[in-house]
């Protein structure tokens, strides 16, 4: 009777094997939910509490990782961010003003839509947004080779004219997934474009994270982030478009050079400091004379070394 009653008290209720494998589904390292998902169903062996942990992982999952998707109609990708999110799983798209309807756990693109004209902005913001979206997926053609982006407007659509402020957000999305090198690693970064009419600048914060996880006959998991921001003048849509993207260039370059040249220093520095610089007896290990440890007198008798 007392095996049963702990076996009924260790076992676990349904709200937490849920919350459980929604633990496990929200760390999925970049690119590699679909793998976890897979591991999380077969161990909860029920579709009902699988369901509903995935339900509600894969929305923040998605947008946390600013996953692209291509469009079911064929006419490009989706970023999948909270910049874009409209009602009903639906994102746009501002480049070629359409609307894509999610499905978050298949994790594909299931119907297009042409936006509505309430969905974009006036052609005022518009012409700050194309001209920064043009530059920007320039730079991203260069320096991302599977990367993707896209421009939104954060606030301020409804501005006609001069005379008011209003905001942008810049998406960068790249990843590199490669099981087969039992390797992937992603590419996120958010910048938001604050123009200041009144004090005729651009004020432009950005944020930065870089993931990889790196599992052959290991399991190694990077997870940087960092910070910046920097100021402009509030100048014509072609000329912001140009200054904003040369300060994005030179801070994403600039952060990712610091990575760079972290990962050559390991070795020499973070390593070395893992290691005790002495050990739990403060005294140096005597490698000039080690017959005063009875392991070593033993083995040297064992060995006849030293006859």
């Amino acid at each position: 009777m007392a095996e049963e009653e702990e076996e009924e008290e260790s076992e676990l209720s349904d709200e937490q094997k849920v919350e459980i494998a929604k633990w496990f589904l929200l760390n999925s390292p970049p690119g590699e939910i679909q793998y976890v998902a897979k591991d999380v169903k077969s161990i909860l062996n029920n579709d009902d509490l699988y369901k509903e942990a995935a339900s509600e992982v894969f929305l923040f999952y998605n947008k946390s990782h600013l996953n692209s998707l291509p469009m079911s109609n064929r006419s490009g990708d989706v970023l999948v961010t909270s910049f874009g999110e409209l009602e009903g799983n639906a994102f746009l798209e501002p480049r070629t003003a359409q609307v894509a309807i999610v499905d978050h756990v298949k994790q594909v693109c299931t119907e297009v839509r042409p936006a509505t004209d309430e969905e974009l902005p006036s052609p005022y913001i518009e012409e700050f947004r194309c001209n920064l979206d043009a530059e920007i997926l320039k730079y991203v053609e260069e320096t991302y080779p599977k990367g993707f982006c896209s421009v939104y407007c954060v606030s301020g659509k409804d501005v006609e004219g001069p005379g008011a402020d209003f905001e942008l957000a810049v998406v960068i999305s790249a990843a590199r997934h490669s099981p087969q090198n039992f390797c992937n690693g992603s590419w996120c970064s958010v910048w938001n474009i604050e123009f200041k009419d009144g004090k005729q600048t651009v004020e432009v914060k950005g944020k930065m994270q870089v993931g990889a996880h790196y599992f052959e006959e290991g399991n190694v998991q990077l997870d940087a982030k960092h910070e910046c921001k920097d100021v402009t003048l509030f100048q014509a849509p072609e000329d912001c478009a140009l200054a904003i993207t040369s300060i994005i260039r030179h801070h994403e370059t600039e952060y990712l050079a610091f990575l760079e040249a972290s990962y050559l220093n390991l070795p020499d520095s973070t390593f070395k400091d893992f290691r005790r610089k002495l050990p739990v007896t403060r005294t140096l290990f005597p490698w000039h004379n080690t017959l005063q440890f009875s392991l070593t007198r033993d083995i040297t008798k064992e060995l006849g070394i030293g006859k």
